[in-house]
């Protein structure tokens, strides 16, 4: 069964925002480091933004200032809220749990996010 499932994507013009919602089960939010990867077409898949230990966030640069990801522990769910969108920020987005012990990665299905006028 699908234990990580994103929503929130969509087409968005550049100099827009949006933010993109991830549910998972409570098994891999409690034992994970969040966090949010993307890959466009023809790219490899990069990391966006992720919590880490003691929760605080890392950030890709080019995101730096423009994206921020945050988390409802009640609701077992990670958000990513983008602003400033530009054309380059097209891409499936993944949503990724990875346990804090062993590294284990989950994947959610990605979320189509296209920022063009």
């Amino acid at each position: 069964q699908a234990q990580l499932v994103e929503s929130g994507g969509g087409l968005v013009q550049p100099g827009g925002s949006l933010r993109l919602s991830c549910v998972a089960s409570g098994s891999i939010f409690s034992s994970s480091f969040m966090g949010w990867f993307r890959q466009a077409s023809g790219k490899q898949r990069e990391l966006v933004a992720r919590f880490t230990w003691g929760d605080s966030p890392i950030y890709t640069d080019s995101v730096k200032g423009r994206f921020t990801i945050s988390r409802d522990d009640a609701k077992n769910t990670v958000y990513l809220q983008m602003n400033s969108l530009r054309p380059e920020d097209t891409a499936v987005y993944f949503c990724n749990g990875r346990t804090r012990f062993g590294g284990l990665d989950y994947w959610g299905q990605g979320t189509q996010v296209t920022v063009s006028s």
